[in-house]
């Protein structure tokens, strides 16, 4: 709300909803955000369920890895919180930025920081801060398992996040908890300059 200031007729593309509910961080943008019906989200997960809670709101399958079915900046803001660690190689995540930007005026995206003590996925405490063929290698014949493929979890830290994001107006912060950098906020113009 702070970086673009949006008002009720601002268009926000929300990418990564997911069909849990029973968490209070699950989906969160649409609970908060309060031009509803202002909102398109997207997901590889069943989101339908959330036209029904929130009114005028549109909900639409996509695949992982193809384009947005949205024209070249289609939406003033496109959002997305927590998806990006989750896309694969940098190259991967490279090319999902760039259709983020393609269909959007402005972006706003989060991913936890690698140098956060605690995995978010995990749980697991500093075994993150190896390299990252190391610590899937660790975790490959765990519990953790699902974790060691890059395309579920490729954590970034802030300079590889800031490279995901080139051009001028474009802002890279970390999000401290109790003094330690959480996660990663990147946010901008989508035109590349």
């Amino acid at each position: 709300m702070d970086a673009f200031h949006p008002t009720v007729e601002t268009s926000v593309l929300d990418v990564g909803v997911t069909s849990d509910s029973t968490h209070p961080e699950s989906n969160f943008f649409e609970r908060l955000y309060p031009y509803q019906n202002r909102i398109t989200c997207v997901g590889t997960e069943d989101g339908s369920h959330l036209m029904l809670e929130y009114p005028g709101l549109r909900y639409l399958p996509v695949v992982s890895g193809q384009p947005l079915p949205f024209d070249d900046r289609q939406f003033d803001i496109v959002f997305s919180n927590a998806v990006l660690e989750h896309v694969g190689s940098r190259g991967e995540q490279a090319r999902f930025v760039a259709e983020l930007r393609r269909v959007s005026k402005a972006f706003f995206v989060t991913t936890p920081n690698r140098w956060f003590p605690i995995e978010h996925h995990t749980g697991l405490p500093f075994l993150h801060y190896l390299p990252p063929s190391l610590f899937r290698r660790l975790i490959r014949n765990t519990r953790y398992r699902y974790w060691a493929d890059e395309g579920n979890l490729n954590i970034l830290t802030v300079r590889e996040m800031a490279k995901l994001f080139p051009g001028a107006g474009t802002h890279v912060e970390i999000v401290r908890a109790l003094g330690i950098g959480s996660n990663l906020v990147a946010y901008g113009n989508s035109r590349i300059d």
